[in-house]
């Protein structure tokens, strides 16, 4: 990519050695072209990063504007109201909100980032926690450049930006301070015994959350020996696989902070089914407020995320002020939502020796 921003038809036909004409009929694929020579315009093409100006199209034939969101899955509550939050902000301003879902794979992301710059996306956001390695700060860094290229830009929503100077804005929040503050609610209860179950290390938003759950522990003075964190991912499935294993070894915690809400709605089934119960046996926190947490049995105590404003404020955010977004950074707040989830834990649990 050049300096000067998107690369041109004209750059790729002289680094190809053919002229525009050639390269716009390999591009278009509308007519024939010998074989080498497509195969010398495509390397040139891709090389140079360039995608064709969908945008500039798009303003000749009076197209919308559109933004693009990437979501790991589209089922999950979290993911759906974060893409609602983006739709609903988009149509108010009359904007296009196209949806798609990665399931985790970085190269279906980069294939559908790829192909919005070619649809003349003025907008791509990614939504949620990654594990941050250098494969994608590689990835995340060429985004960001390439769409600020194209004059487009990329929102990370939910998500750390690989390094600050990148054009990137990021819209987070505070993982650390929801799980610290849902585990210190645990703790003045009188629980001394609380398992974390839901990490998945290196994943940037339980990271965050296994960090404020040990901090609430240290925060009440309990030793870093305290704390037992069970890594197995999200999900409703992973939850109840990991409890119905943590139930069958010991019984020596009264309560579990879990990961997600559809973690907590795992877990509160495994303790169901170990002749248990929430929270007289066993109290449980969850994290999001997902629509459905206050239907649980019991209603789930959780943090409540501003899931569909995380989704409002990428929009708005990137668009009230596009010179001075690109860097930026902001973080929205978290609270506790109180429900029938958790209990003081029995006199003769909460005094039995470790």
């Amino acid at each position: 990519m050049t300096a000067k921003g998107r690369v041109t038809i004209r750059e790729v036909a002289e680094r190809a050695g053919v002229s525009v004409a050639t390269v716009s009929r390999v591009l278009s694929g509308n007519y024939p072209v010998p074989p080498a020579t497509r195969a010398r315009v495509l390397r040139a093409a891709h090389a140079l990063d360039y995608v064709a100006n969908a945008h500039a199209r798009a303003l000749v034939g009076g197209g919308r504007k559109m933004v693009a969101v990437v979501l790991r899955q589209v089922t999950s509550p979290f993911y759906a109201q974060v893409a609602e939050g983006v739709e609903a902000e988009a149509a108010e301003r009359g904007w296009l909100c196209v949806v798609g879902a990665t399931g985790g794979d970085p190269a279906r992301e980069l294939e559908f980032v790829q192909l919005m710059r070619e649809e003349g996306a003025r907008l791509v956001i990614l939504v949620g926690g990654v594990v941050e390695d250098n494969a994608y700060r590689e990835r995340v860094a060429h985004y960001a450049q390439a769409l600020d290229a194209d004059g487009a830009r990329l929102v990370l929503c939910g998500r750390p930006a690989p390094e600050p100077r990148l054009p990137a804005l990021v819209v987070e929040f505070d993982n650390e301070a929801g799980a610290r503050a849902v585990t210190g609610h645990l703790l003045s209860a009188g629980h001394r015994r609380i398992v974390f179950l839901g990490g998945l290390p290196g994943n940037t938003a339980l990271d965050a959350r296994v960090a404020g759950y040990r901090a609430a522990l240290a925060d009440h003075g309990l030793p870093p020996e305290a704390a037992r964190v069970v890594d197995c991912g999200l999900g409703r499935a992973a939850g109840h696989r990991a409890m119905t294993e943590l139930l069958s070894q010991t019984r020596e915690f009264t309560a579990v902070v879990a990961g997600d809400d559809m973690v907590a709605a795992g877990v509160i089934r495994a303790v169901a089914e170990a002749g248990l119960t929430v929270p007289g046996d066993v109290s449980v926190v969850g994290y999001n407020d997902i629509p459905l947490a206050e239907d649980f049995n019991p209603p789930l105590t959780t943090v409540r995320t501003p899931s569909e404003e995380l989704g409002r404020a990428a929009v708005r955010l990137a668009l009230r002020d596009p010179e001075h977004a690109a860097g930026a950074y902001h973080l929205l707040g978290t609270h506790i939502v109180v429900r029938d989830s958790v209990a003081a834990p029995r006199p003769e649990r909460a005094h039995r020796p470790k």
